[in-house]
């Protein structure tokens, strides 16, 4: 399964459960198609570039996340749907960073493979 990484502004909201909500159904609905969910990270709250519009009024910040991820092409069209759809998104882009995880590792370098996460570690 190929890697990748999805890049997500979500409109600004006082309570971050909001986005919290958006992230955990990103990472389960990766983990329950048969992917892996390698790192989820947040930039925090930012001022953007240009305000943005999408299912509302014009925003002119915005909470910034990604999510590293493996999973299969279908899965990768499924996401993009649910983001599409969800009204918390103003922009997400998903850049495809290797076929293998080991592509990414340097000549010579060992690559470590976790264990698998699953849900609750996830969720907590």
């Amino acid at each position: 399964m190929p890697l990748y990484e999805m890049l997500c502004i979500t409109t600004h909201v006082s309570k971050y459960q909001h986005i919290r909500e958006l992230v955990r159904q990103s990472a389960v609905h990766v983990m329950h198609n048969g992917g892996v969910v390698r790192n989820i990270n947040s930039w925090g709250t930012r001022t953007l570039p240009q305000r943005m519009k999408r299912h509302g009024p014009l925003q002119s910040v915005g909470d910034y996340w990604t999510l590293h991820f493996d999973a299969s092409p279908r899965t990768l069209r499924s996401l993009n749907g649910i983001m599409r759809r969800d009204p918390r998104v103003l922009r997400w882009t998903v850049l495809k960073l290797a076929d293998k995880i080991e592509d990414l590792s340097e000549k010579g370098e060992k690559v470590i493979i976790p264990d698998k996460v699953t849900v609750a570690d996830i969720i907590d």
